[in-house]
């Protein structure tokens, strides 16, 4: 008997149909005489509807009041699985993120989980119960509710599998595992076999939607083993993620990535001294904006220019943070730029190989994309480029580095 977690995104849970789908690959784990416990996100497009409705009244809405809101989504979705479950005479609870016992810090719509109590759900279990567990949500020492962001389903499921000590954590999606790109966008992208917790998880990072970053994270800080399959043909083999993959540093890069989901956020003739750098991103974390890139001019005349870039949703925070750091040394103007694109190449490895950037940089002015922002780490090369065009030069990056080919 095996202790199985398995996680189901919103496109898996997306009509009845597909949660009636879902209830028969339960049945099959239980069937075999495993303990399953089960994380399930809000129907696809739901979260969506209920942001805008909230928008439709309240421009800003109150977050405290949108965690209320949001955390519906996946209610709805349990109660539904269960029921499910249960017409196949699958005993089956459903659970809040509260009652499940995820304990996370006080702040809304981005909440951190801070510890799990797993008694009610090893309770549930030993009883021969499936127990189904709210996606994206916990609750702070308050009670309040709280949710942990876009993707936070990931992270329930991971910290449940550690929680439990599963023996496998399972990440149903609409694809059937981790591509060397988008196949959406690269036809010739393949399926990767394995992939290492730090591949995986600067791919989730720089846009690739299969696995939340944060659930990455988590996964190596607990080395909770993971596979990402697909929930609509379960006879496929998955991507297997773990701490270490056969010839990890054979192939030098793993995989391209595409983040349409940023803005690039520009600060001209601000004061060139020390200390202005840090008033102006001390404001940026105040406001809980998350920065990614950054380039700062050389000062001339007493003033410089900076340039980083956030997710677009973090735009106007972060324009806010700005202007009042702008407004108390009085001067700088800040302007954003909303039509980029950022592009990675990922591989560990790139640690044992050179000429990476070289072949990058060639294969973007082969696609005549001009690059604006440079970042790199040891295994990652990100770079900014307009949005037109951006699909054709991750064709030609992928090509150039041989992604098209079967390794081996």
């Amino acid at each position: 008997m095996a202790r199985i977690v398995k996680k189901f995104g919103g496109t898996s849970v997306g009509d009845v149909e597909r949660i009636k789908n879902v209830a028969k690959i339960i049945e099959a784990d239980v069937a075999l005489g495993h303990q399953v416990a089960v994380v399930v996100s809000a129907r696809s497009g739901v979260t969506n509807e209920l942001i805008a409705r909230a928008q439709s009244i309240n421009e800003n809405p109150n977050e405290r009041e949108m965690d209320m809101l949001l955390a519906v989504g996946e209610q709805e979705t349990i109660a539904l699985t269960a029921m499910a479950l249960h017409a196949l005479g699958v005993p089956a609870v459903s659970m809040t993120g509260a009652m499940a016992g995820i304990k996370t810090d006080p702040f809304h719509t981005r909440a951190r989980i801070v510890s799990m109590n797993c008694d009610k759900i090893e309770s549930r279990l030993a009883e021969g119960s499936v127990v189904i567990v709210a996606g994206f949500q916990g609750a702070n020492d308050d009670g309040q509710v709280t949710t942990l962001g876009r993707g936070g389903s990931d992270l329930s499921a991971i910290a449940l599998a550690s929680g439990l000590k599963a023996d496998v954590c399972q990440i149903y999606t609409d694809v059937d595992g981790v591509y060397t790109a988008d196949p959406r966008i690269v036809p010739l992208a393949r399926k990767i076999p394995e992939i290492s917790y730090e591949e995986m998880l600067e791919l989730a990072s720089l846009g690739t939607k299969v696995m939340q970053a944060r659930s990455v994270e988590f996964s190596n800080k607990f080395n909770v083993v993971f596979e990402v399959r697909s929930s609509f043909d379960t006879s496929k083999p998955g991507t297997i993620v773990k701490q270490e993959v056969s010839s990890m540093e054979d192939v030098v890069v793993r995989g391209v990535a595409l983040d349409r989901n940023q803005a690039k956020i520009m600060i001209t003739n601000i004061p060139d001294e020390p200390g202005t750098a840090a008033r102006i991103f001390g404001s940026l974390g105040e406001a809980n904006a998350i920065v990614d890139m950054i380039v700062q001019n050389i000062g001339r005349h007493g003033v410089a220019n900076m340039t980083f870039t956030v997710p677009r949703e973090d735009t106007k925070r972060a324009v806010a943070a700005v202007e009042s750091v702008l407004n108390s040394i009085g001067g700088g103007e800040v302007a954003v730029v909303g039509d980029i694109v950022k592009l990675s190449v990922v591989g560990v490895g790139m640690r044992s190989h050179s000429g990476v950037a070289s072949k990058l940089f060639g294969a973007l002015a082969e696609a005549k994309a001009n690059i604006q922002i440079i970042s790199t780490s040891e295994i990652k090369i990100s770079v900014v480029i307009d949005e037109k065009g951006c699909e054709d030069a991750m064709r030609i990056v992928h090509t150039a580095f041989g992604l098209d080919k079967e390794e081996g």
